[in-house]
Formats: structure tokens, C-alpha cells, sequence
């Protein structure tokens, strides 16, 4: 029989796209980390949703932390839009431009990302690895 904090009854994940790219987009802009949680108790169909922390309490709570970038595909990712590095780039006096041409291009990404949910996730339980099917809400 599995626990009902035993992470390996879960099958499905439920998520918001708009919350991966939200937890994602945050963590990249933001001191502190933003992720999918998950908390116990377990079962086979389960609801992720968005967290911010700057401690992780999964040891005292149990949850699991998805991170974004392990939900939203690679390649998009990968393109996610970088500020800091154009604005190394840049002439003091473009620094606004630059800001606001970030703010259209990572608009435009978050389009995009929200349509890049990965089919599944990998969760690593105390049994071993964990492949769990991820559904898009919405």
C-alpha cells in the first residue's frame, strides 16, 4: 500500500501554463524562487501551483517543488530573453529602450512558453526515479 506522502502514487500533475511561465519569468527577474508545488497528501491525480519562497521547506512540509524550467520545453527556454546582457551592451543613455524592448520581447516568450508545456516530468522519490504525465489546465 503507498503512503499518502509517498510521491511515487502520483500519476498526473495538473498546472496552469500561466503559472509555469509566471513561476519561470519570476525566478529569472526576482531575488527569491518561484516553482510548481505539489503537497501531500499524495494520490493519483494532483494539482500544481505556483510558489514563491527564499527558503525551501519540502523537508518540515513534504511538498514537491517542480522547478518551471522542467516543465516548459527546452528550446524555449533556452530563448528566454536575457536583459542583463543587453544592457552590458548598450549606451547608458539606450537603457531605457532596452528595458522596454526586454518587457515586448518577454511578453512575446510567454506567449510562446505557454504553449511548450512538456507531456511529462521526472520526480526522484526514495524508490527511485518517477516519470509523472503532466495535463495543461485551460
Amino acid at each position: 500500500m503507498v503512503e499518502d506522502d509517498d510521491p511515487s502514487a502520483i500519476r498526473s500533475i495538473a498546472l496552469s501554463p500561466e503559472d509555469a511561465v509566471d513561476a519561470y519569468v519570476y525566478s529569472r527577474e526576482n531575488p527569491g524562487d518561484a516553482v510548481l508545488r505539489v503537497t501531500p497528501p499524495f494520490h493519483g491525480r494532483m494539482r500544481a501551483r505556483i510558489h514563491v519562497y527564499r527558503v525551501d521547506d519540502t523537508e518540515l512540509t513534504g511538498a514537491i517543488h517542480l522547478s518551471p524550467a522542467d516543465v516548459i520545453a527546452d528550446d524555449v527556454v533556452t530563448d528566454y530573453p536575457d536583459l542583463e546582457s543587453a544592457l552590458e551592451n548598450a549606451a547608458a543613455d539606450d537603457a531605457d529602450h532596452i528595458r522596454e524592448r526586454h518587457a515586448e520581447t518577454v511578453d512575446d516568450w510567454r506567449e510562446r512558453a505557454r504553449e511548450a508545456i512538456a507531456d511529462s516530468v521526472t520526480l526522484e522519490t526514495d524508490d527511485g526515479s518517477h516519470r509523472i504525465e503532466l495535463k495543461p489546465l485551460g
